[in-house]
């Protein structure tokens, strides 16, 4: 029982080090004592305890370390069997990740103290069993299962995690002197790209020139094609269209629906010769729809919708290259532009959005309806927060859309995390109609698009 006694009160020693870091900037000298007894005495480096030291450079001379922060703190069932100082070496992991990257200080922020804090942010999701780059909406990556225990528990936080990783991220990234950073190639180069970065990037485009320029467009290249690589894989593996009865299934071997036909031919069973004899083979229908299909997004790119406009933007040039379907793609604030003829390259496209701005949805709507030539063969993807100036005449506008026999989906965002405001009253108003707004998650939308246009 001592031992047990023992082991709880060095794990709390390090999370009250860990509060006492957190909450007040002077050093506790007594606690930091402490923490290094304990950490020592658990066969951990010192340099845990070090704040200046990142997990990277922890991991490097420490390999057999890395294994441990996978899945650190992801719940655990079998946690009570699970050995009490064990804990305490979670709670000292766990501790080092959690000062890192929420204890950011203050003034102004290098490349380098921002490529570290993405680095130890990332530590951080891979503890929670997710992947890099998720919870800040970074990357449009799957949800990641990691294994581990529960010390401390905070995985069921993930929905209130992530959005504060990214206004950190954004802090940083605002407490930069980036335009000086990204005339330097050598600082340039230690940026990761990031939404936050991406969004600063994209908003500051038109003050920058020559080396600058010349930077900021190849961190947003970088980031684009990352992103479309991972969308690309979740369109390949969303649903597909609905099958085509009007075709006839083709009679091979492989679309031999093999328990089909020994269903209807057990009529022809001989218990004698103990045979089945068949009379007529049964072949599965492999052929989708492929009516030509038009496909129009809309995206409000106001400051509050960014991390949409990045994804939409990306995600619409996926589209643009399937067979059979013509993309358009409209972005607006208080003005509307066709970005059409340039939705094939994503980077183009993005170096041509304004963001920022008030919202006007019905300049956007008077660019989208002379587009739906055939209802029936047109979706119309609206991606807002729908809080806007004209909001009834705008709603009868897209009812009509719905109405004529076009495909009307409103998207509250299309974000990573999943996460945005919706208006109230249009998310009523649309689930009356029967359109009702996706959730959000960038998932949902490439399997409801999918869906419809494969």
């Amino acid at each position: 029982m001592t031992e047990e006694i023992s082991h709880d009160n060095r794990r709390q020693v390090l999370y009250w080090r860990l509060l006492a870091r957190l909450f007040d900037r002077e050093e506790q000298a007594g606690l930091e004592s402490a923490s290094l007894a304990v950490v020592e005495d658990i066969g951990l480096p010192s340099a845990l305890l070090d704040p200046r030291t990142s997990v990277d450079s922890i991991v490097q001379r420490h390999p057999e370390l890395a294994a441990e922060f996978d899945g650190l703190m992801t719940p655990d069932s079998t946690s009570d069997e699970r050995d009490r100082a064990a804990e305490v070496r979670r709670a000292a992991l766990a501790s080092k990740v959690l000062l890192n990257v929420f204890d950011t200080g203050s003034g102004a922020v290098t490349a380098e103290q921002l490529s570290r804090w993405q680095s130890d942010a990332g530590w951080m999701e891979r503890a929670l069993g997710c992947g890099p780059g998720e919870l800040r909406g970074g990357r449009a990556a799957g949800t990641g299962t990691g294994q581990g225990g529960p010390t401390p528990d905070i995985s069921r936080l993930i929905p209130e995690i992530g959005p504060e990783l990214g206004a950190i991220e954004a802090d940083l990234v605002d407490r930069m002197q980036l335009r000086e950073v990204l005339a330097d190639p050598d600082l340039a180069a230690q940026l990761t790209p990031s939404m936050s970065l991406i969004e600063q990037l994209l908003r500051d485009k038109d003050n920058l020139s020559g080396v600058a320029l010349a930077n900021a467009k190849d961190l947003i290249r970088r980031f684009v094609d990352e992103v479309a690589q991972v969308l690309r894989t979740q369109v390949a593996k969303a649903p597909v269209g609905e099958l085509d009865r009007s075709v006839p299934p083709k009679r091979v071997f492989r679309n031999l629906d093999l328990d089909r036909t020994i269903w209807k031919n057990l009529t022809n069973w001989d218990p004698e010769e103990e045979r089945l004899y068949v009379d007529r083979l049964f072949y599965r229908r492999t052929a989708r729809k492929t009516t030509p299909q038009r496909l129009i997004v809309v995206v409000d790119q106001s400051g509050s919708m960014v991390d949409s406009m990045v994804n939409c933007t990306i995600l619409a040039s996926i589209f643009a290259g399937l067979p059979k379907v013509d993309v358009h793609l409209i972005a607006y604030d208080t003005r509307a532009l066709d970005l059409t003829p340039w939705v094939h390259d994503p980077f183009e496209t993005l170096l041509r959005t304004q963001l920022g701005g008030g919202t006007n949805g019905e300049v956007a709507m008077a660019l989208a309806q002379p587009k739906i030539a055939e209802p029936r063969n047109t979706v119309v993807v609206w991606i807002s927060d729908f809080y806007e100036w004209s909001a009834e005449s705008l709603f009868n506008s897209m009812a009509a859309i719905h109405r004529s026999g076009a495909k009307f989906i409103p998207v509250g965002s299309v974000t990573s995390s999943g996460r945005g405001s919706v208006n109230p009253w249009f998310r009523e108003r649309f689930k009356d109609l029967g359109a009702p707004v996706i959730s959000g998650h960038i998932r949902k939308l490439v399997e409801e698009l999918k869906t419809f246009l494969a």
